[in-house]
This record gives structure tokens, sequence and C-alpha cells, in this order.
């Protein structure tokens, strides 16, 4: 049986990234398929409650000018979850153009509700590809971002 979340969220965003078909609506559907895959039903439901976390209206989140070129500082349950390298990693694809101010607070938002005691950044690659594939628009960034996750060699965080 899978152990966590996050394979049961990279399970369902490997099956249908590339698919022709939409996944199923119905929840229950989606649910035996997943149980046929070999995960639990605790996995599953935390799956999709993150999946409807990450779906919210995140529009709420307002923004001025100043705020797309600050500085984000993280709270002290922020840093207990993501260590330098994470909190680093996510600087970088802010820096470099992948996320946006308002991504970056639905991409940390979605991390801490794995409710993983340890994220590491191959972690983030993933989550980081979800958030952008859930929003119109983003198909430069995201394919920006699949080459940072399928790059073979190491990447260097400045």
């Amino acid at each position: 049986m899978k152990e966590n979340v996050l394979d049961v969220l990279m399970y369902l965003f490997e099956t249908y990234v590339d698919a022709e078909e939409e996944p199923e609506a119905d929840q229950s559907e989606l649910r035996d398929e997943l149980s046929r895959a070999g995960f639990g039903g605790s996995e599953i439901d935390r799956a999709l409650d993150w999946l409807d976390g990450l779906t919210n209206d995140h529009e709420g989140c307002s923004y001025n000018p100043q705020t797309a070129h600050g500085t984000r500082i993280y709270n002290n349950i922020e840093t207990e979850r993501l260590n330098a390298a994470c909190r680093g990693f996510i600087t970088y694809l802010e820096q470099i153009g992948i996320l946006s101010p308002p991504q970056r607070e639905i991409l940390i938002d979605r991390l801490l509700a794995l409710d993983t005691p340890d994220i590491d950044v191959e972690q983030i690659k993933w989550v980081v590809l979800m958030v952008l594939f859930s929003q119109p628009g983003q198909e430069v960034a995201y394919a920006r971002m699949e080459d940072l996750v399928f790059d073979e060699g190491e990447m260097a965080v400045h």
C-alpha cells in the first residue's frame, strides 16, 4: 500500500496530465480507481481534500504593487516545515519568473497542507507543477518548471 498523500497526488497528476480526457468528475469513481492502484482510503481522502484546496478560489489574496518586489518573510510554522533549501528554491522560482507572489502563497499553503514532516526540494518541484497546471494561462511557466523537474543534471540554487 502506498504511504502518503503526495504519492496519491503524483499518481493522479502523472495519470491525467497528458490524458486527452479530464479526470473523473465523480469522486466515487476516482476513489475506486485510486483504491485499485493500491492507495489506502485515508490517503485518498486527504489527497482529494488537498486537491479541493488547490482549486479553491485564491482570488481573495490581494497584493499591492510593492508585494511583487518584496521579500517573503516566513513565520515559525513555515520555517519549521520548509528548511532553508526549500525556502531558497521557492525564492529562486519566483526570481526566474516561474512563480508569481500569489502562486508562491498557493504553493506554500499546499506544501503545508501535505501534513508531511519532511518537505524537500523534489516534493516542491512536483507541487509547483500541480499549482501551475491548475491555473489557466500558465503554459510557459509550466513548461519551464517541467524542464527543471525532469532535468537530469544538477541544478544550482543561488
